[in-house]
């Protein structure tokens, strides 16, 4: 008569399993924080991308004289972000005919802060200042105090 060996396994070999899946998840999350913190930074790159260019477009058409601005202050630039999302009249200086212009469909989030607050600098504002003059919209930059993968601040950018 034969001895059947009963199947399953062993305690040892269970334990072994379940420390090389602990080793494996170990390994995981971190690498799981990475990739999010690294998509996040994407997210923040182009949403800055986006809203210095839609600035810049503004200013272009300013200087082309198809929109007129009534307070000097302004410098050529929008008043508020807001204004890109609602919208400018700009003219057709040849045919004397203006149409409803608007840069944003709304503003973008900043994925590092979780809401549309941007910091905001003025043209008349120093490059590195921290308040906003509020003359206009020259440039615009993460109110997030953490740091990047690369050492920079979200807020340097």
């Amino acid at each position: 008569m034969t001895r059947r060996r009963p199947r399953g396994l062993t305690t040892v070999e269970l334990v072994a399993a379940l420390a090389v899946l602990l080793v494996l998840t170990t390994i995981a999350i971190p690498l799981k924080r990475f990739d999010e913190k690294r998509r996040r930074e994407d997210e923040l790159r182009h949403s800055l991308e986006l809203l210095r260019d839609v600035i810049d477009q503004y200013k272009a058409l300013v200087d082309q004289g198809k929109i007129l601005q009534k307070d000097v202050d302004q410098k050529g630039y929008p008043r508020t972000l807001d204004e890109l999302v609602e919208g400018v009249d700009v003219g057709n200086p040849l045919t004397g005919k203006s149409t409803k212009r608007h840069f944003l469909q709304k503003i973008p989030i900043d994925p590092m802060t979780g809401t549309n607050e941007w910091g905001m600098r003025s043209y008349q504002d120093a490059w590195d200042a921290t308040s906003w003059g509020g003359e206009n919209v020259y440039d615009v930059y993460s109110l997030s105090d953490g740091k990047a993968l690369d050492g920079t601040y979200y807020r340097d950018w």
